[in-house]
């Protein structure tokens, strides 16, 4: 829809779109369900916010809104005539500097509404918000490509790129990613999420735009917390040596994970610093500095070499500790900016943007996380509010369900207390609240080295070798980047380095990008790793005992995120379980069902099931994938005609491994019929946990529907299929 023609509540502001705007296509009407099924008809134009109080007025139903109308949402109405008329990026061109100012404190109003409706983590885009404005403002979306490093800094952007009537659907089941994603926006680069790939991703895209004779600009936003990881510097080091034009911003919120980082001293945005960053990306000064450099080389006898020097050493005099880092690396450093003021960024940005050759060019930006709600007088939600915000409610220590975390932790504590050679490495994007219980116990034993994974296990392969017992505390999907470290430090040397693999399996709103699918197959296959999951609470509590004793190779447990399926928090002495012995649960005649991990929860729920029918299945917990409890497969294999296994991994993991072993001792020469449910070879989209687990086949009436089907009952099957 043409805004020079649209209705709108704001009729006196209008902005022509030029007729190569690629926004001819942008849809000016969606239709989308909620869990209700009440059909939405969304349309563009001015803003209203509902409140939890009351379901919206039917006479709101049909008003012309860029917001959804929710059936269980009451809005309160809130003016951004600006931010109301953007439909695309190409719209921030005509505004002036006043205009671009207000769009930017209408944006922050927003995502402060969004975060204290739907509490998903929006700080980090609400301190990014002038930035984003300044980087939509001064570069030409798609064509020039903007990427990001970390989906919580993108929210603005998802905004200004014509998703904002889709904002509440985010992390739901067909709703937008909490990520940046190809496959969603044209106005999205590249994938971003696990952090650290923005500038190796954009340096390549820089390389084929020159050997493609192209001369669109490349934009690599990063994190403060993203620099703890190598690949950052990697990437950094190779732009420097390859010179291509790219542009680095640096978003520092002056946070890190790191707590003895946060407690030294910030880098401070003055009068001084911003002109002399403004001077820094200017036209004049980069080309006397160019031809500094050319006179200096025809003088020769080691003056270059010596204006080097000087240059450098009069940079680092005016940059902030650490500033001339990056000059080594072979990027230009221009810094620090007050990343919330619009007309610094701007500045800076158009200078850069209107260099022909520039080679990389790193841009310091400094944003303050408490800049929006705390400045915002109409919004509604408080400083408490705020905090309680930055994680989703599942990650609140105080009202969130007990989960495997907690368990392990609090285990783990009653071991530290008992052994003072337990140490724990902690890695990944952030420290799950209930690590923190042993931080705050043991401060002396707890190191958490951020996103740095690969430093990560060798670090903890260094402590085992000094005599102390580590736990090294990963996210599965994280754990991903430090494979070359597990096998070549850790296992191949048979270092006894205790694993922790979090957030195992499926994972809810964090879609495929956190799915932890790969890690049963990825250490199942190392020779000398010792590979288990607990079904249940106290299979945790003796696993931990369990990875305390074994002191000549690796071993690793995993846990899914989510809560417990048991209520006891009595808390208990582990006991060490034999190396690869499983259990039996469950005795029947007619099916085997062997679970593990979490999934032997799923196949108790498929035994009660069947169990209505007259079936009767046997229940057995794996709880090793590596080495296998051998003796009991053959005696599953032995007194049933068929064996089941369940898994909530990829294929090649404990199902395969099973099937390994049965091949070769000559069971499935016999009677046994052996099927395998895993997840699917697909990745499976952001949904509810239950969602997922539908999708990926892995319930309980799934399992029971599988048992049915290999007995011949295929009605019956096809009933719990759709059930």
């Amino acid at each position: 829809m043409d805004m020079a023609t649209a209705p709108a509540t704001h009729s006196s502001f209008r902005i022509p779109i030029p007729s190569h705007s690629s926004s001819s296509s942008f849809p000016n009407k969606f239709e989308c369900s909620t869990s209700s099924h009440f059909p939405l008809h969304l349309e563009l134009s001015s803003i209203s916010i509902f409140s939890r109080a009351s379901p919206p007025p039917r006479e709101l139903i049909n008003r012309v809104s860029a917001r959804p109308d929710i059936d269980d949402y009451y809005w309160e109405n809130i003016s951004t005539p600006i931010l109301d008329t953007i439909e695309n990026p190409i719209r921030l061109k005509n505004l002036s500097l006043k205009e671009l100012k207000q769009l930017a404190e209408e944006l922050r109003l927003e995502l402060s509404s969004i975060m204290s409706s739907t509490q998903l983590p929006l700080n980090a885009s609400i301190a990014a918000v002038e930035l984003t404005v300044a980087i939509h403002h001064v570069f030409h979306a798609p064509v020039d490509k903007i990427l990001w490093d970390i989906g919580d800094q993108t929210y603005a952007h998802k905004i200004l790129t014509g998703r904002r009537s889709q904002m509440y659907t985010m992390r739901q089941k067909n709703g937008l990613s909490g990520f940046t994603s190809r496959s969603e926006s044209e106005y999205d680069a590249f994938g971003a999420g696990h952090g650290c790939n923005s500038i190796s991703a954009g340096l390549g895209m820089a390389v084929a735009r020159d050997m493609k004779g192209r001369r669109e600009r490349i934009v690599a936003v990063i994190s403060n917390l993203t620099t703890m990881t190598g690949q950052a510097y990697e990437a950094m080091s190779n732009a420097g040596y390859l010179d291509s034009n790219l542009v680095v911003i640096l978003n520092d919120s002056r946070h890190s994970i790191l707590h003895k980082v946060d407690e030294g001293p910030k880098t401070s945005i003055n009068v001084l610093s911003s002109t002399l960053s403004r001077i820094q990306s200017s036209k004049s000064f980069r080309r006397f500095r160019e031809a500094a450099k050319g006179v200096t080389k025809r003088i020769g006898r080691g003056m270059h070499e010596w204006a080097a020097k000087v240059d450098e050493y009069a940079r680092g005099l005016m940059g902030p500790l650490g500033s001339t880092l990056f000059e080594e690396l072979g990027l230009y450093y221009i810094g620090p900016v007050d990343g919330n003021n619009v007309e610094d960024l701007i500045c800076v940005l158009q200078e850069v943007a209107s260099l022909d050759s520039m080679g990389p060019v790193l841009i310091h930006v400094i944003t303050d996380d408490n800049q929006g709600v705390e400045n915002n007088k109409s919004s509604d939600v408080t400083d408490s509010q705020e905090d309680d915000s930055i994680k989703p409610n599942f990650f609140r220590y105080d009202v969130r369900p007990r989960t495997f975390g907690d368990c392990f932790v609090e285990t783990l504590v009653s071991e530290a207390e008992k052994g003072k050679d337990i140490v724990v490495v902690n890695a990944g994007p952030m420290m799950e609240p209930s690590v923190e219980l042993f931080r705050q116990k043991f401060p002396e034993r707890f190191f958490d080295v951020g996103m740095a994974e690969q430093h990560a296990v060798t670090f903890a392969s260094g402590l085992s070798c000094g005599g102390l017992k580590p736990f090294c505390i990963i996210p599965s999907s994280f754990l991903q980047r430090a494979y070359d470290q597990v096998i070549h430090d850790v296992d191949q040397q048979k270092i006894p380095v205790r694993f922790v693999i979090t957030s195992a399996g499926l994972v809810g709103s964090d879609g495929p990008l956190q799915c932890g699918a790969f890690d049963i197959t990825f250490m199942s296959c190392l020779p000398n790793m010792i590979v288990m999951a607990p079904s249940d609470e106290m299979e945790l509590v003796h696993m931990v005992a369990t990875a305390i004793h074994v002191n000549d190779r690796p071993i690793c447990f995993r846990y899914p995120r989510g809560a417990l399926v048991g209520k006891d928090q009595t808390k208990c002495d582990g006991v060490p379980i034999e190396i690869g012995e499983g259990r039996v649960l469950v005795e029947g005649k007619d099916v085997a069902l062997l679970g593990y991990g979490s999934m032997v929860q799923n196949c108790l729920k498929a035994h009660t099931l069947l169990a209505k029918l007259g079936i009767e299945v046997t229940v057995a917990d794996a709880r090793f994938c590596k080495p296998l409890d051998i003796n009991l497969v053959r005696q599953l294999c032995k007194h049933h005609s068929f064996l089941i296994t369940v898994e909530e991994g990829s294929t090649g993991g404990f199902g395969s491994h099973v099937a390994q072993f049965i091949a070769l001792d000559g069971l499935l020469d016999g009677r046994i019929k052996w099927r395998p449910i895993v997840l699917p070879d697909s990745y499976i989209e952001h949904a509810s946990p239950n969602e997922q687990l539908q999708q990926a086949g892995l319930t309980g009436h799934h399992i029971a529907a599988t048992t049915l089907s290999l007995l011949g009952r295929t009605r019956e099957a096809l009933q719990f299929m759709c059930s």
